[in-house]
Parts: structure tokens; C-alpha cells; sequence
């Protein structure tokens, strides 16, 4: 029996802001976007920035040596944030999950910038629990962190279901037992989302349960 649904952030609960970000910095600097994305995608996990080893102004430098760019970590750092805005139908998915009495969790592979982006535009309070690896020391990249997760939430690999858009993540992901959907956009993810869970569609004015 399902009793927990686990989202990702970026590119399912909010745009991909990450992505979008950087293939705009690309294209400022006159570099191509899905290469710089490649680079820089790696040298968040290389560097440790995502698990919180490195501060911010370090895991910058780097970048500006490796790929040569211009900007200030603040100019850089918007480019990305700015990008990060949150799907209303994915709102409106997590309430109806977690008004029918399941748990509802985020676990991010993020860091700093998750503080930011939830000061600007609140989305924490939608969930019962907030996991991001710049605090957790550990990414997705990490199978293990998914048992974590789950005894954390007390419950079971295959009382959860997690949904990710990364083809790396769902895998790891399955391979410690739980169920999972790959995102590939919202309606995909509804229609999906019918085969494991039958709940009533969201109404307006559905009261959310306090944390």
C-alpha cells in the first residue's frame, strides 16, 4: 500500500532552472548550451557544492577556470534562480496528494540556492518534509540515499513512490525497491499517477493540512 509520494524539484515541482540558467550563461558567452550545461552539471558533483563540501564562491571560480565565462557569482547565480518557477498544476497535484492523507516529501538535489529560491517564492510549507543534499551531505547519485529517505519517513521502499525527470535518479531510485515515475511533463505525470493512486481530482478550495 502506497503511503508516500517523494518529488524532485527542479524540472518537476518548478522549471529546470539549473538547465535553463546555464544555457542562457552559454549563450551570453558565446559557448554552446548543451555542452556548458554537461560541464557544468558535473562539476556541481565534482566539486561537492551539491552536498554542501565547497562553499558557493569556490564551485564559481571553478567555472569561470574551466569554461572561461564572465560574470559575477550573483549575476550567474540569478541567471539560474530567476528560472526556477514553480508549475501551478504540480501545486495543485501535490495538495490533492497530501489533502488524501499520504505523505508528501521533496528531496532535492540542490544547495544553497533551495534557501533562495524558497524565500522568493515559498513552496516548503506544500510538504512534510524538505530533503535537500547541500544539508544531507549526500545526493541522488548515492543509491543509499533513498533507504535514508524512507526510514526517515518510516516507511518502506515499496510504500513509496518517487518521480524524478533524471533517467539516473528514477534508476537509482528503483533499484532500492520503491516505485517510481520518470517526469517527463505534467500531464504525463497525471496520467501516470492514476495507475498507483485513485484519488478525487483536486477541487478548488481544498483545505491543505497544516505541517
Amino acid at each position: 500500500m502506497l503511503k508516500a509520494v517523494i518529488f524532485d524539484f527542479g524540472g518537476v515541482i518548478a522549471e529546470e532552472g539549473f538547465r535553463q540558467g546555464l544555457h542562457a550563461i552559454a549563450r551570453k558567452n558565446g559557448l554552446d548550451p548543451d555542452h556548458f550545461f554537461r560541464c557544468v552539471r558535473e562539476l556541481i558533483y565534482e566539486t561537492g557544492y551539491v552536498i554542501g563540501a565547497v562553499e558557493e564562491h569556490v564551485f564559481w571560480n571553478i567555472v569561470r577556470e574551466k569554461t572561461k565565462i564572465s560574470g559575477s557569482d550573483g549575476e550567474l547565480r540569478e541567471e539560474i534562480l530567476s528560472r526556477f518557477v514553480l508549475r501551478p498544476e504540480m501545486v495543485r497535484e501535490v495538495e490533492r496528494l497530501r489533502s488524501s492523507g499520504l505523505i508528501v516529501a521533496l528531496l532535492s538535489d540542490q544547495t544553497n540556492w533551495l534557501d533562495e529560491i524558497e524565500q522568493r517564492t515559498p513552496f516548503s510549507h506544500l510538504f512534510d518534509t524538505v530533503y535537500n543534499s547541500f544539508k544531507l551531505g549526500k545526493s541522488k547519485r548515492d543509491p543509499s540515499v533513498f533507504t535514508d529517505t524512507f526510514s526517515a519517513l518510516g516507511i518502506l521502499p515499496p510504500e513509496a513512490l518517487f518521480v524524478d525527470d533524471s533517467v539516473e535518479n528514477i534508476e537509482n531510485a528503483q533499484s532500492s525497491g520503491c516505485i517510481v515515475i520518470h517526469f517527463i511533463s505534467s500531464g504525463d505525470f497525471i496520467w501516470h499517477l492514476k495507475d498507483f493512486i485513485r484519488i478525487p481530482c483536486h477541487r478548488q478550495g481544498t483545505r491543505r493540512p497544516s505541517l
